[in-house]
């Protein structure tokens, strides 16, 4: 799959703009009942407005998904675009810890949500913010998943973005298919992967999944690639090296970057600290910098 084909995107439009007779933003209600069109029609209306989604996924648990997520948001935004973070891991909530966001509350504008603001263009949403305490747990089945990732989409006041990172759980479940039927064109999969041969074998099926869901994938981060000594300078490969390169060339996937493991990043994690804020000049962070530039460069190229 060529990377520029991956990325390909549009300007963000409004439905004055769209030339697409089909699309729910521009169906109208026939009755008062009729909410699930009524839903859609917003959710539409809502994703136009975003140039480009970025579903992160992982094939399993203990990969650093929300971290890369997050970091990722964070990075996007460094690089002056507007960014929405939003988190649909409905039953472990990563995102506001992450950010260091844990007992925001939300308020409602007119009918809508504002999500929490970071700095000016970067907005955050997350189910954690509902909660009345990180203990509590969320226990729902699939139907109430897709209703509330609905409402995180088309009843959220996200404006005009350039991009929406969406963090999802591991695996290939409710929450990543919601977003898959949901956010509409431009939207494209961020595959997150250690290099070890357990973790590969498990986003072979999320590659499966964006297949059937004919999604296009961004490309594949290898992260907790290598450990660099402190104290020698020595390289350690604790997972083992080069899964998700070899992954990448089985699929025919582009390899967005490699980010190395640093104990900053989980002393970051557990303060609420994005890393790429504290340590910019460190290697992570300017791996993290270099996945931005090709998923930027990428589109760009195809906007040409």
């Amino acid at each position: 799959m060529n990377s520029n084909n991956a990325l390909r995107t549009g300007k963000p439009k409004d439905c004055q703009s769209c030339d697409k007779t089909d699309c729910p933003g521009r169906q109208q209600p026939q009755n008062e009942s009729d909410d699930m069109l009524r839903q859609r029609r917003n959710i539409a209306r809502k994703m136009c407005r975003i140039d480009r989604k970025l579903l992160v996924m992982s094939g399993k648990g203990g990969v650093g998904k929300s971290t890369v997520a997050a970091n990722l948001a964070v990075s996007l935004a460094l690089a002056d675009k507007s960014v929405g973070l939003l988190d649909v891991d409905i039953h472990g909530p990563s995102i506001p810890r992450l950010m260091g966001l844990e007992g925001q509350q939300l308020v409602m504008h007119e009918s809508e949500i504002v999500p929490i603001d970071v700095g000016g263009n970067l907005k955050v949403m997350s189910i954690g913010f509902l909660l009345g305490s990180p203990e509590d747990a969320v226990i729902w089945r699939g139907p109430m998943k897709f209703g509330v990732i609905s409402q995180f989409l088309g009843d959220v006041e996200w404006g005009t973005l350039d991009y929406l990172v969406i963090d999802a759980p591991p695996g290939t479940g409710d929450e990543p298919l919601s977003v898959a039927q949901l956010a509409g064109e431009r939207t494209t999969a961020v595959l997150v992967t250690t290099p070890q041969a357990l973790s590969v074998a498990d986003v072979r099926r999320s590659v499966s999944f964006c297949r059937k869901m004919s999604m296009p994938i961004a490309g594949i981060i290898e992260n907790m690639s290598g450990l660099v000594c402190p104290h020698c300078n020595g390289r350690i490969d604790l997972f083992g090296s080069g899964g998700g390169e070899a992954l990448a060339r089985e699929m025919d996937v582009p390899v967005l970057g490699k980010i190395p493991i640093d104990p900053k990043i989980v002393e970051c994690g557990d303060s609420g600290e994005p890393y790429i804020h504290r340590f910019a000049e460190s290697d992570a962070a300017k791996a993290f910098a270099k996945v931005v530039e090709r998923i930027i460069d990428g589109k760009d190229a195809d906007d040409k």
